[in-house]
């Protein structure tokens, strides 16, 4: 497997849903490692890292999941560091 890195900025009515334990659920469950927080701004923002299949998974759940949620996500895609042990929520 080569380890990448997924990284996702979302905007739009992503706070006040708990969009952050349902990305942190689902990251959990696929096995990935990295974090989630909320932003000042009104985003979320996810780390995620893992196989590249499964990345696009989480966020093709996060879609499913959220699909009540108006939102727009910007996704860059870096190599992974190996550096998350967990996935967690960040405060």
């Amino acid at each position: 497997m080569v380890l990448k890195r997924l990284h996702i900025i979302y905007t739009g009515s992503v706070q006040g849903v708990g969009f952050r334990y349902m990305a942190r659920s689902i990251a959990q469950g696929l096995g990935l490692a990295g974090w989630v927080r909320n932003v000042p701004d009104g985003s979320v923002e996810i780390v995620a890292e893992g196989d590249e299949k499964v990345l696009r998974e989480l966020m093709s759940s996060i879609k499913h999941e959220m699909n009540y949620t108006h939102f727009k996500a910007q996704v860059s895609w870096e190599p992974g560091t190996g550096e998350f042990k967990i996935f967690e929520v960040k405060y």
